[in-house]
């Protein structure tokens, strides 16, 4: 991937993460706006960048990944976790 292509996928990536807007969110309508039409139009952007050779290989490396077996114990651990966090903010919460 060239690096202009890796720049560009950068610089979207800041500003769909950024708090710092072209147009401030608080105006009515123009600061989502500018959201709804910078980030998809600089995704599109970067995509067209990316020469289609290395594209589909990175779509037939995106096919392997999605075809391993979801380990269903992960799964149950990340959940414990986020249960055993709840549980813990409430008790918190509750003995203030």
């Amino acid at each position: 991937m060239s690096w202009y292509a890796k720049a560009m996928a950068g610089a979207v990536a800041a500003y769909a993460l950024s708090p710092i807007d072209l147009i401030p969110d608080f105006i009515p309508v123009l600061g989502y706006l500018d959201d709804l039409l910078i980030v998809p139009v600089g995704v599109f952007l970067t995509v067209q960048m990316i020469q289609p050779v290395v594209m589909a290989d990175l779509r037939a490396k995106a096919d392997l990944r999605a075809q391993r077996p979801i380990s269903a114990s992960g799964a149950a651990a990340i959940a414990a976790i986020w249960v055993a966090a709840l549980v813990a903010a409430l008790a918190w919460w509750r003995t203030r």
